[in-house]
């Protein structure tokens, strides 16, 4: 993530109007935009099985998952994840969402640090989300991070025979069809 440093910090009025008109997707993380940089194929790839996954399991529930061009508002910050889902009789903001109960990324080497840190705690303090799943791009391995009474806990899950459950959403998912 790559600061446009000659942007002054913006309020989040002026950031939703700016957005609209931009070509080029931001973030705004504590008053400062940063550009949102390109995906590789590997990338897109893993994030379309994933949403065709949960598209097809999600339909008649209620629920409904986005990708990577709706972004999440916490507090007065907004960030896009590569896919989120959120169960709601009402639609909402059109243009951000406050309520996810499931987030995924998948890793790039240059958001990684970002996505396991700072991005990952923020997600994590809305009241709404249930788990936060972390997706290597160059191999099959995922860390799922599960809300539970005692604080949030995390597992890795490897190898392509391996199989996932998203509680949240009640999905059982191969490692396979991940990363087909």
């Amino acid at each position: 993530m790559i600061a446009a440093e000659s942007l002054p910090r913006m309020s989040v009025p002026a950031y939703l109007a700016f957005e609209r008109e931009s070509e080029i997707r931001h973030e705004l993380v504590d008053g400062y935009l940063y550009a949102m940089t390109g995906a590789s194929d590997r990338h897109e790839e893993i994030a379309a099985n994933l949403l065709a996954a949960i598209h097809q399991h999600l339909q008649g529930s209620g629920c409904r998952v986005y990708g990577s061009n709706l972004k999440i508002r916490v507090g007065d910050d907004f960030l896009y994840p590569d896919l989120f889902v959120r169960c709601a009789t009402e639609r909402g903001d059109s243009y951000f969402k406050t309520d996810p109960k499931l987030v995924i990324e998948v890793l790039s080497p240059n958001t990684q640090r970002y996505d396991r840190g700072d991005k990952r705690l923020a997600y994590q303090s809305l009241p709404s989300l249930q788990e936060y799943l972390l997706v290597a791009q160059d191999e099959p391995s995922i860390e799922l991070y599960r809300r539970t009474p005692n604080g949030w806990e995390s597992k890795i899950h490897r190898g392509l025979a391996t199989t996932i459950e998203l509680n949240s959403i009640h999905l059982k998912i191969g490692l396979g069809r991940i990363y087909a």
